[in-house]
Order: structure tokens, then C-alpha cells, then sequence
């Protein structure tokens, strides 16, 4: 069989018109391989039959028997007709009814065997019925309700997969579609390409790839439907590996390009750039601090470009770590750009690093998308000229008018928020310069070995000394008088508090509090005696910093804002934070917007607002955040609550896209593919054979740039 058989593309199946195709690509399939490729989101089990007598309403059942009578009935609504036949086995018979399906009495004939599965439903009058049920029509004469499917079927007999419907295309159609596919790529055992190494293929003693697709789609008999559904069957795991392998072979394919690449020089540490750390250091620094910074600065000190992913809890000191790295790099020469994601974390690092660097010869500006444009242009020409040597900025230092000098080391804080083309334009205004990335979202370690996997990673667990964990509770919106009388016993112990909301103005759609409204009412009903104000991403950049300038001054009690505060606001006197509806945050932003309070040695608290009913989701995410104040645990359950795509609150744009693996489902076989890919890799030889495939299908497969 012609390997370039699974290149085929979808519309020449039969049944697959211009319409059916435009809905297959739309859900990333235009090839045989993308059909074969998709998995069932579940499996039924079709081949248990139940005799017609046996038959309760409500239950889903499949059953076997003979075609007594088929025809079409009118009914009252003008165009609207019910094809249906009665359907009889040793026990009993029943109606099948098929809605406005006319054209089924040209399919359907008497004394013809059948297998039908379909949801019980009563019907007044006439009893019991199928509605709407899957068929199948099997070949020879009636027989017994117990005998066995011909081998043939694939709707019903048997364990059934049953795929997610796109468009106009429903289950059915695709299992018609995939068992069509099967059939063109030739027998089980056959010879398709098969991208997984056959030697690693022969130590894996794993199946075969075309077998693996057809058990996968189409289960043998005696398959159990429990692994068949938790995706554990041989065949399945197969093909999740395989992916896998693949992609963490790019991965580590693009780790070894990267440290092809040379730097113009590298820093080097001496008892000046010693004493000028010291300096700036405010307080002794973790043992995970010293050990990250460790890692920073030896990289920095090798001739490839570092590569690194400093990730930590809220709190833990990742921007210290950042400053160090940075003074490093300026004593050796270097300028510095440090990336933040919004305004207002923007001003919040430069404030922190002035602060820090005031008794140094480094000068620090900010460029955002607000600074005016005379500024904006003086900004760019020190930058040119050198005399700018650290730059804190929004995406703004992304674009082309943005140059340095000489930039040696570009910091990127929350980098998930950035898209991947901002990432490398920030990159490619040095040569080669050290790319230190942070985030105070821990990554699960699945998902860190693929949005950075490419990255050597260092993590802060360790929190500073004198941090008192933040008591945490779930309350139901009918006691919220209970959450103001703890903002007004801290107000009135001299301390300041956050009031948090989901939107910034009412919505039609869905009942919400609205910040802006609520601020008022905080104001002038509930709150009179205090100083409240109001935050959120829609103000103009001069008025956020008033806002935040006030609160961070203590001369505003109680800030009512959105989730704009979600990262890097740093106010050590807020002790209280209410989070309204809390239920529509996810379980990483409600830990991070926890992590504005706490950050000193007062105790602190955070009371989650929710609205009844609870869902289950809401309910898990609530209780994860009341039994833990461990981010990293956090983001473990996150990840199982919310699935990969949506961990960070929004689609990552630099998140891979997998066919058949699932990032909380699979971690085990993720770790086992980077481990096999690793040692495959470590070869020339396994270089050459998967090099030139992975350059092709890199950014087909998988959403990502290529490898190169």
C-alpha cells in the first residue's frame, strides 16, 4: 500500500461533498491522517442485545430482529412526515420511528435482520418505541435475538465509537468515514508510514500502526469499554505516544539548534559585580533564591544563549531574582529589556528596580504605550545610543522601532500572556542575547514540558520569612454582611482591603455585579466612613496610576477593582480581599488574585463570594482554594479541572495542539516519550531520521514555528 495514501485528502472519500469538507477542516482535518488521527470522544458498548420484551422506557438499548412492516405516515404538520417500521424477535416487537426521514422506505424492506440502538420512548396510544435509532442491516434471513452481528457492522453489534459532531457532520457519518479510511489504507498489519522508529517500535513491543487505528476506531470483541473510555487500550496508548514522541523530539531538535547558537560575549562575575549585588539586596535571600539565581548566572556565563524559565509561587521573590540577573548583565556591559504584560505591572518593576538601583549608575525608564511621543522618540534614541541601560515596557518593546545598542538579556515577566511572535521580535533586537522567562503561575510539570520545553527551568517554592499563610473561605453571597464586617474590623485596624469583580459595567447576558456600579454603592452605602476607589482596565493610563499611587500610599481604605490587580501589584498593608462570583474565576486567578494579600507578616484574609447553585466544577475549584494555599498544587487540580487549553484563563497562543494526547490525562506517557525521545535524540543517526520529518510537519502537527 502506497504510503502517501494517508495524505489523501478528506474530499475524495465517498460522502464527503464541499460542505462536509469545509466542516472536517474547520475541526483541523482535511487529510486521511487527521480523520484516522481523531479519537472518539467516547465508546459504547452496541453488542449486548436486549430482548424487544425486556425494553423499559428511558434506557438505551440495542436490539436484533426482523422487519415486519416499513412505510411512511403523514402527520398534522403541513410537510413534516414520520418514516416508520415494526420491528419484531422471538419476545415481543416494537415501533422504530425516524422524524421527517422519508427516505428510508427505500432502505428499509420486510423480512430484512436488523440491528437497531436507540433511546426506549412511550408513546401515548401505541406503546413503546425507538426514536430515531441507529441501524444496521444485516445480510441473510431473520434469525434468533441472540445470535451474534455480522462482522461487518460499525453502528451497531458491538462496542461503538462515537465521535464528536462538526457541523453536518454527526457520529454516524464520521464512523462511516473512518471505517471508509480503514478500508483505503489497507488490512491491519499493513504497511503505512508509521513515524515512530522501528527500532524503538520493536524495545516498545507496541502495535503496529495501522492495527492501531483500527482498534482505536473500532475495538475488537472482548475489549474492555472501562479502558476503552479512560483511552488505556494498547492501541490507543500507542498512538498517544507516538505524538508525543514526535513532539518532544522537536522540542529537544530545537534545544540543540539553540545551543548551536553563540552570544557576542558572556558576563563574567567578579568581586565588583559581587559588591555591586549586595548592594541592592534588601533582605537575605531563600534558599530556592540562591539556587535560581545560581542557575541564572552560570548560564549567563556560558557562550550559548541562556534559555530559562524561572517560575514560583505569588510571593515568592521572582522579581529580586529578575533584578539580580539584570544588574549582572548592565555590570558586564549589557542592556536590559524587561517585558511585562500590562501597564500596571509595568510601573509597579519600575518603581520596585528604581528603588533598588538609586545608589547605582544604571539608568531605568519605562516605555509603554502611553508614554507620549516626544518622550517616546527621546526614549528610543538613548536606547540606540546605550545610555538607556534598562528598559521595562508592555509588548510596546516589541515593535520595530525599538533598538538597542547592545542588549544581553531580555526578561519576559508572565510570558504565557504573550503570543510567540512578540516573544521572538523582543529576542531579535540582540544578538543572541540570554532569555530569562518568569511566571508566577506555576505550570504543572506536563504542560511545562510543552509550552517550555525547551527551556532549562529553576523554581522558587520557598517563601520569604515572615509571610503568614492567607486564611481562606467560601461564602455564599447571602452572607456577604459577614465578609464586610471583616473589611471594616481591618479598615479599622489601620490596614486596607481589595473588594474584586468579573466585570466593569452590566452585561445583558449573564447577572454579574458590576465594578462600576458597585463602587458606588460600596461608597455611599456600605462603606461611608472609608476612602474607596475604583480600578479597572478600561481607565486611561494616567488614572490607573493615581488609583494604584493612592491605594499603594494608604490614602484609599478599599479598592473595589477587576481583575486587573491579578498580577504584580504589590500593596503590603491590603489584608482583606473579597472576591464577588467567585465561581467565574478560574482556580489559578483566584489564587493569584489571593496572592495581593499576604505580603506581609499581618495576618490576612480572602473570602470567596459565590452564587447558589454551585456547579460541580465551581464547587471543586472553591474547595481547592480553601484546602491550599500551595500554588503548585493549585495548578495541578487546575489543570485537571479546566484541561490544558484553557489553564491560563485563555487560549495560550503558544500551547501545542495535540490530536489524540491529552496534557492532564497523559502526563505519565508525556514524560515516557521525552525520556525515549531524549536518548533518540542523543544519536546522529536518530537526528538524521526524524529531522527531516519533523521539519514538515511541525507546525501542521502541533501549531508551533518550526523547528528549523
Amino acid at each position: 500500500m502506497p504510503t502517501d495514501v494517508l495524505g489523501t485528502p478528506l474530499q475524495f472519500l465517498k460522502g464527503v461533498g464541499p460542505r462536509r469538507a469545509a466542516d472536517l477542516e474547520k475541526i483541523g482535518l482535511v487529510t486521511v491522517e487527521d480523520l484516522l488521527c481523531r479519537f472518539p470522544i467516547r465508546y459504547e458498548d452496541r453488542g449486548q442485545f436486549a430482548t424487544i420484551a425486556s425494553l423499559r422506557p428511558g434506557q438505551r438499548a440495542s436490539v436484533q430482529g426482523e422487519v415486519l412492516s416499513a412505510h411512511v405516515r403523514p402527520t398534522r404538520r403541513p410537510g413534516f412526515r414520520i418514516f416508520e417500521m415494526l420491528v419484531r424477535d422471538p419476545s415481543g416487537s416494537i415501533r422504530a420511528v425516524f422524524p421527517n426521514q422519508t427516505f428510508l422506505k427505500d432502505v428499509f424492506k420486510p423480512h430484512q435482520r436488523v440491528i437497531l440502538y436507540g433511546a426506549v420512548e412511550v408513546r401515548p396510544g401505541t406503546g413503546l418505541q425507538l426514536a430515531s435509532p441507529d441501524y444496521e442491516i444485516l445480510s441473510g434471513e431473520a434469525g434468533d435475538a441472540g445470535e451474534p452481528a455480522d462482522d461487518h457492522t460499525i453502528h451497531t453489534g458491538r462496542i461503538v465509537p462515537v465521535y464528536e459532531k462538526a457541523g453536518t457532520m454527526t457520529p454516524k457519518l464520521q464512523r462511516m468515514l473512518v471505517h471508509q479510511a480503514l478500508q483505503l489504507v489497507g488490512p491491519p498489519g499493513g504497511d503505512i508510514d508509521d513515524p515512530l522508529p522501528a527500532a524503538l517500535r520493536r524495545t516498545l513491543d507496541v502495535p503496529d500502526r495501522r492495527s492501531a487505528f483500527e482498534a482505536a476506531h473500532f475495538p475488537p470483541a472482548g475489549a474492555r469499554l472501562d479502558e476503552l473510555n479512560a483511552f488505556r487500550t494498547p492501541a490507543q496508548q500507542r498512538l498517544i505516544f507516538e505524538e508525543f514522541f514526535l513532539f518532544q523530539a522537536g522540542l529537544l531538535l530545537k534545544r540543540r539548534r539553540q545551543r548551536a547558537d553563540r552570544k557576542r560575549r558572556s558576563i563574567v562575575i567578579d568581586d565588583r559585580v559581587r559588591d555591586a549585588a549586595r548592594a541592592v539586596l534588601p533582605f537575605k535571600l531563600t534558599g530556592d533564591q540562591k539556587r535560581a539565581v545560581k542557575d541564572i548566572v552560570d548560564d549567563m556565563a556560558r557562550p550559548e544563549p541562556m534559555n530559562r524559565l524561572l517560575q514560583g509561587d505569588v510571593g515568592a521573590g521572582k522579581t529580586m531574582v529578575g533584578l539580580l540577573a539584570a544588574l549582572v548583565a548592565m555590570e558586564n556591559g549589557f542592556q536590559v529589556a524587561f517585558m511585562a504584560p500590562t501597564e500596571i505591572l509595568a510601573d509597579q518593576h519600575v518603581l520596585t528596580i528604581r528603588r533598588r538601583l538609586e545608589a547605582s549608575r544604571f539608568r531605568v525608564v519605562s516605555l509603554t504605550g502611553s508614554v507620549p511621543a516626544k518622550r517616546r522618540r527621546e526614549i528610543l534614541a538613548e536606547l540606540q545610543a546605550g545610555s538607556i541601560h534598562l528598559v521595562v515596557g508592555t509588548h510596546a518593546l516589541a515593535e520595530d522601532a525599538v533598538a538597542f545598542r547592545e542588549l544581553g538579556l531580555v526578561i519576559i515577566d508572565e510570558q504565557h500572556r504573550f503570543g510567540v511572535v512578540q516573544r521572538a521580535a523582543l529576542r531579535g533586537k540582540g544578538v543572541n542575547p540570554d532569555v530569562l522567562v518568569m511566571t508566577a503561575t506555576p505550570i504543572p510539570r506536563t504542560l511545562s514540558m510543552t509550552l517550555y520545553g525547551d527551556l532549562d527551568v529553576s523554581v522558587i517554592r520557598e517563601m520569604p520569612p515572615g509571610r503568614v499563610p492567607v486564611k481562606t473561605m467560601a461564602k455564599a453571597e447571602s452572607r456577604r454582611e459577614e465578609a464586610y464586617r471583616v473589611v471594616r474590623a481591618a479598615v479599622d485596624a489601620g490596614r486596607q482591603a481589595y473588594i474584586i469583580y468579573p466585570l466593569v459595567e452590566e452585561s445583558e447576558k449573564i447577572d454579574l455585579r458590576a465594578a462600576t456600579a458597585m463602587a458606588e454603592h460600596l461608597a455611599a452605602a456600605v462603606f461611608p466612613q472609608y476612602r474607596v476607589a475604583l480600578l479597572h482596565g478600561r481607565l486611561k493610563p494616567d488614572q490607573k496610576d493615581r488609583v494604584m499611587a493612592s491605594f499603594a500610599a494608604g490614602e484609599t481604605d478599599v479598592l473595589v477593582s477587576t481583575s486587573v490587580v491579578e498580577v504584580g501589584v504589590d500593596v503590603p498593608n491590603a489584608t482583606v480581599m473579597i472576591v464577588e462570583h467567585a465561581e467565574r474565576f478560574g482556580l489559578s486567578q483566584l489564587h493569584q488574585l489571593r496572592g495581593r494579600v499576604g505580603r506581609s507578616g499581618h495576618e490576612s484574609t480572602c473570602i470567596l463570594l459565590y452564587q447558589s447553585p454551585l456547579t460541580d466544577s465551581g464547587k471543586a475549584r472553591l474547595q481547592a482554594l480553601v484546602e491550599t494555599d500551595d500554588g503548585f498544587v493549585i495548578a495541578e487540580r487546575d489543570l485537571e479541572l479546566r484541561g490544558p487549553g484553557d489553564f491560563f484563563g485563555t487560549r495560550q497562543s503558544g500551547l501545542p495542539t495535540f490530536r489524540v494526547g491529552d496534557l492532564a490525562r497523559d502526563a505519565a506517557i508525556m514524560e515516557h516519550a521525552r525520556r525515549e525521545a531524549s536518548d533518540w535524540i542523543a544519536t546522529d543517526a536518530g537526528v538524521a531520521e526524524l529531522a527531516g520529518r519533523l521539519r514538515h510537519q511541525w507546525k501542521a502537527r502541533f501549531g508551533l514555528a518550526e523547528v528549523g
